[in-house]
């Protein structure tokens, strides 16, 4: 018993011996990887931090050139003065002055439209009860040249139907001159901005050689700061030509329509003033 137990002992002994270094080496393997795991850890965060620092410096480079980018109004102003103040100046002008023309004549021709069916309308009602008066009261609140024209037509209502209708139409051709008053300034300023745009472009040509002559070298800088300013200006005048024959189109256009309406209501006007007269006579 004795032999078995000293026996059993030495057995667990030389059992611990030959574990030991195996758990010691788990375990310094089980470090090691924990070690390698955190490192791992590590570097990646490294590289995530990285690659948003990246990201970051790229949204800002982005955000930069955008706020640093010039803006439409910026560009033009730089484009208006490379092109030469002073022929730039006169074209701008030649915008404003014109626009100015525009709207005034759309201000007054926007005044000038009424309800022209429902004015004859109601004119016509007040002529077939007598009651001229109150036709002409009518006429006098009533704002346009067709409440004029009828004005005009019923102060001689007593008259003959010749007389009245050379009165209207007199009367007519006044109005219809007064709705094309200013027209004549705007073609003229369609007409001036892309001619001012030319002589720039001329006397940029001009320039351009006048600099090649001084240099005494025909060299591409100075060929295309000459030629810059020469097609700036002709750029620019033709636009603002296209913006006043927009508006000038517009303005025909009212004035093609008041007009047909004076035509209509004057027709009408004679019509109702030769049944009064009829039933007048009856």
């Amino acid at each position: 018993m004795k032999h078995f137990m000293a026996r059993f002992a030495m057995l667990l002994l030389l059992t611990g011996l030959l574990f030991s270094p195996a758990m010691a080496q788990n375990k310094s393997v089980g470090q090691a990887k924990t070690d390698t795991a955190k490192v791992d850890t590590t570097s990646n965060d490294d590289a995530l931090a990285a690659q948003l620092d990246e990201a970051v410096a790229d949204s800002s480079a982005l955000l930069g050139d955008g706020v640093t980018s010039e803006g439409f109004h910026q560009a033009l102003k730089t484009k208006f003065i490379e092109g030469d103040a002073g022929f730039m100046s006169l074209v701008a002008l030649a915008l404003v002055i014109g626009l100015a023309f525009c709207i005034e004549r759309i201000i007054y021709l926007s005044l000038s439209e009424i309800n022209a069916k429902k004015f004859m309308t109601d004119l016509d009602e007040r002529i077939m009860k007598g009651d001229i008066e109150g036709a002409k009261k009518l006429c006098r609140d009533t704002r346009g040249p067709v409440a004029s024209i009828c004005y005009q037509g019923l102060e001689r209502v007593h008259e003959s139907i010749d007389n009245i209708e050379r009165s209207v139409v007199s009367y007519g051709s006044v109005q219809a001159a007064n709705l094309e008053k200013g027209c004549s300034w705007i073609t003229l300023f369609i007409a001036m901005a892309p001619s001012l745009g030319f002589l720039g472009t001329v006397i940029g040509m001009v320039m351009a050689f006048d600099q090649i002559q001084t240099a005494g070298d025909i060299s591409p800088t100075i060929v295309a700061s000459g030629m810059k300013v020469a097609l700036l200006t002709t750029i620019f005048g033709i636009i603002v030509a296209l913006i006043l024959q927009v508006f000038y189109n517009y303005i025909l256009s009212k004035i093609e329509h008041i007009t047909s309406q004076m035509e209509e209501s004057a027709i009408t006007l004679l019509d109702s003033v030769m049944k009064y007269k009829l039933k007048k006579e009856c």
